[in-house]
């Protein structure tokens, strides 16, 4: 493992889903924050990749939150606990349409254009909805030093240039390519 790989691993990473449950279920706050920190995203995303505006997906996601608080001894595996939530939200978001469709003012409006409820939810936005956890999880697994180059790398437009990034961690600009296997080109998705 090279110097620069050393020094932006340094922090041990974040705790995993097992240790978050057990420390929610001891009734440890904290854990909780992180847990929903960890999660939040994910919730938010389903109701609005569902077509609901933000301030629905906020009602759904404060509902979900309260169904965890409720739910969570009951919840066998904790690595389960995305799927629960995915399965969860799609419920809150099917149970809002059908209380919400009764009431169509007018044609034209959310009920003719609605995206197709949870039973038909293809499988193609499941896994994205998924893989899209995933990034967020193996981000936040990363120390605070690399996940603000990741940040920078690919998060932000338009896109920094190596001299700037290697320059905001503090490594040299060659090291920084070295060390992400590019040899000096701009790195990619498909690079990590």
């Amino acid at each position: 493992m090279s110097m620069l790989a050393r020094a932006l691993d340094a922090r041990s990473g974040p705790r995993n889903d097992r240790e978050l449950v057990a420390a929610c279920l001891s009734g440890d706050e904290q854990a909780w924050s992180e847990l929903i920190d960890r999660y939040n995203r994910l919730i938010f995303s389903i109701p609005l990749k569902q077509g609901l505006n933000r301030d629905e997906a906020a009602d759904i996601f404060q509902a979900v939150c309260l169904d965890l608080v409720a739910e969570l001894p009951r919840l066998r595996d904790p690595q389960a606990l995305p799927a629960w939530l995915i399965q969860t939200t799609l419920h809150k978001v099917s149970k809002w349409r059908r209380r919400t469709d009764r009431y169509v003012p007018d044609e034209g409006t959310y009920a003719e254009n609605a995206p197709a409820p949870e039973a038909d939810m293809p499988d193609a936005l499941i896994r994205d909805v998924q893989q899209t956890q995933a990034l967020r999880d193996a981000v936040a697994g990363l120390s605070d030093r690399c996940q603000r180059m990741v940040q920078m790398l690919f998060f932000e437009t338009p896109a920094r240039p190596y001299k700037d990034v290697a320059s905001a961690l503090g490594v040299a600009p060659r090291l920084l390519a070295l060390a992400l296997g590019t040899g000096g080109r701009r790195p990619s998705v498909r690079d990590v």
